[in-house]
């Protein structure tokens, strides 16, 4: 980071544990659902120059409780998911500087729940898909900014160059996409249309609480390989919230 008069070395080191089990609670032909419950721990530290920040040291773990169903309804998809989140004062938990203020916690209490449903169909002899999903967050409690929801990127409201993002103790994001599969040859046209909403604490820095993008691309594979290429842009933020006018991204891998 750049100071006054020279520049400083800012960087950091985290590490996540967790341990889950489930049980299936219910299976037949077209359906199945899932319990599951376990342990996690998360821990972080910054440093300026290899000089640690002590009041940015982070210590937190708790327990997670959760239930799934999977459908199949024709020949489309729903899945469904709901977990509670709770941290609690084991493995050397550090109390939160924020809970002098009343603005975040180390033992916080979160709920999270999913929706997704996808439909393929056949239109003029060639394959496409409708794909939409829904995520949300609700707080029960202050949460510190790692917990918090974020929204503005690839991985939430496309169209967005990630470089700044809406965040907040609760909220949701709903993504949508229609796709084509070019020629029936595994190479998919697709175009994407996302939105989300946050609120909560963090609201004397956000600039609003509504994102709304959009996003086309292809994406395929070949021989095990994998790519996805795109390109989106913004269609509604808040008033001085900063992203490019347009942002492309790429991906590619490979399995074997």
């Amino acid at each position: 980071m750049f100071g006054a008069f020279e520049n400083y070395l800012y960087a950091g080191e985290s590490e996540n544990d967790k341990l889950t089990l489930s049980r299936v609670l219910y299976r037949d032909a077209v359906r199945k659902t899932t319990l599951s419950g376990g342990f996690w721990s998360r821990s972080s530290k910054n440093f300026v120059d290899n000089a640690e920040v002590e009041v940015q040291r982070r210590r937190m773990a708790g327990w997670e409780a959760g239930i799934a169903h999977k459908e199949y309804l024709s020949n489309a998809t729903l899945e469904m998911d709901m977990h509670f989140k709770r941290g609690t004062g084991v493995r050397g938990t550090i109390s939160a500087p924020e809970e002098a203020y009343n603005e975040g916690t180390s033992r916080p209490k979160i709920i999270t729940a999913s929706i997704d449903y996808k439909k393929p169909f056949e239109l003029e002899g060639q394959a496409w898909q409708f794909h939409t999903s829904v995520n949300a967050q609700w707080n029960k409690t202050p949460l510190i900014a790692q917990d918090r929801m974020s929204i503005g990127g690839r991985h939430s409201v496309r169209g967005f160059d990630g470089e700044l993002s809406l965040s907040g103790e609760r909220g949701w994001y709903w993504r949508n996409e229609l796709s084509w599969n070019v020629g029936n040859r595994g190479h998919w046209f697709y175009w994407g249309l996302d939105g989300g909403r946050v609120s909560g604490l963090d609201g004397n820095s956000r600039l609003g609480h509504h994102l709304m993008g959009t996003v086309i691309g292809l994406r395929g594979g070949w021989k095990g390989f994998y790519y996805d290429y795109f390109v989106g842009r913004p269609m509604r933020h808040p008033e001085g919230f900063r992203t490019s006018k347009h942002v492309t991204g790429f991906n590619l891998g490979y399995s074997f």
